[in-house]
């Protein structure tokens, strides 16, 4: 797991824990009882929408937003929450009407199964599994999940086109990851199961990329949403059987209000791509630009403002 994910966890623990000693003191036990930004008179006809401690996962409510205040659709938002112990409750309930989630690690979560790992068949599975009262949205083609990477020129050099192909390449091919991912279900063995590959594990924790980049490992558990990509030096293996547990961007909505804002948050689920996604968190984390202002360009440039 690259860098930037184990650190937007620890930062997400460390502020949940902030947050619970700070209402502890408050007397409340609500942790959405003061949003990072809000707009709208919070009635029954507001859309509240909620996102997690997460760069990304905040640009996408707030393109959510956006999206629906065009609309003419009054909002208020529940940003920076925490992980979904923290959320998901109040999704459940109904306090929060709309948040953008992620196909694979919601089903993992809400303890369902899916028959294969493929994105349609996940998100069947989801639909299913969801709590009574909760609608799954269109799910976008923009995905944040693990992906076997490697090397752009080690790319050309071997010919990598999918996990199959690891197998050209010459002498102990080591793939680097937090240590939990040798045992995950999509590690080491399963490439061995699923595409007859042999691969060695170190475990590379928060220095993941650079241990590929400087050659120390040849292959990295990398989010496929990472700014890294856009540098255009890495290259993720395609993954033709689905070993890897799909994780989709979806919008879990209200059944209250599915129906009201399916239009306009479907067609953001429309135009959303891995890339597109990638572009969005560069936007973030290396030029410093806001959540607003990064989803405001995002909509003008795919026609949706």
């Amino acid at each position: 797991m690259f860098t930037a994910r184990i650190t937007r966890i620890a930062a997400a623990a460390t502020a949940a824990v902030a947050v619970a000693l700070t209402l502890s003191a408050c007397g409340s036990s609500n942790p959405l009882d003061k949003p990072s930004e809000s707009s709208g008179s919070g009635s029954s006809d507001t859309i509240v929408i909620g996102s997690q401690a997460y760069y990304s996962n905040e640009i996408i409510a707030e393109i959510y937003a956006q999206a629906l205040e065009k609309d003419g659709m009054t909002v208020k938002r529940q940003f920076n929450i925490g992980q979904r112990d923290a959320y998901m409750p109040d999704v459940k309930s109904g306090a929060i009407s709309l948040f953008p989630e992620y196909t694979g690690n919601l089903l993992e979560y809400l303890g369902g199964k899916a028959d294969t790992n493929s994105p349609d068949d996940v998100y069947a599975a989801l639909k299913k599994t969801l709590p009574k009262g909760l609608v799954a949205l269109d799910y976008a083609k923009a995905a944040d999940q693990d992906t076997y990477t490697v090397l752009k020129s080690n790319a050309d050099k071997f010919g990598l086109d999918s996990i199959a192909d690891l197998s050209k390449m010459t002498g102990t091919v080591t793939v680097g990851g937090a240590p939990e991912f040798e045992k995950r279900p999509y590690g080491p063995a399963a490439a061995k199961t699923d595409y007859g590959v042999d691969l060695a594990f170190s475990a590379t924790g928060q220095t993941t990329l650079e241990a590929l980049r400087a050659g120390t490992v040849q292959v990295a558990d990398i989010y496929s949403a990472d700014p890294a990509f856009e540098k255009g030096d890495l290259v993720a293996l395609k993954d033709p059987k689905n070993m890897i547990l799909s994780s989709n961007v979806v919008p879990i909505a209200s059944a209250t209000v599915s129906d009201k804002i399916s239009k306009a948050i479907n067609a953001v689920s429309a135009k959303l791509t891995t890339e597109e996604l990638v572009k969005l968190n560069v936007q973030s984390t290396v030029d410093k630009k806001q959540a607003p202002d990064i989803a405001k360009a995002w909509l003008k440039a795919q026609g949706l403002s």
